[in-house]
């Protein structure tokens, strides 16, 4: 099953997040099937590909609980 959840990356003490999709049983910092956007929770910067996302949804991959928040505040999700 394909999930849309966030891959670590950066230095120890200083994450940051690629949002990505990949088959649920690989590991966190595994391959990704595709990588649509970024997040870094230090600056709260972030960068979404909404057309990316979209397609993706629309095939029926399901976002975890942290994405699913991140994608309702940049409102490319609806509640």
């Amino acid at each position: 099953m394909l999930k849309l959840r966030l891959k670590r990356v950066g230095r120890k003490g200083s994450p940051a997040y690629r949002l990505v999709v990949m088959e649920n049983t690989v590991r966190r910092d595994g391959r990704p099937v595709e990588e649509v956007g970024y997040y870094n929770p230090i600056s709260k910067e972030s960068h979404f590909e909404i057309e990316k996302i979209q397609k993706w949804l629309n095939y029926g991959v399901k976002p975890t609980e942290v994405v699913s928040s991140l994608l309702k505040k940049a409102e490319i999700i609806k509640n």
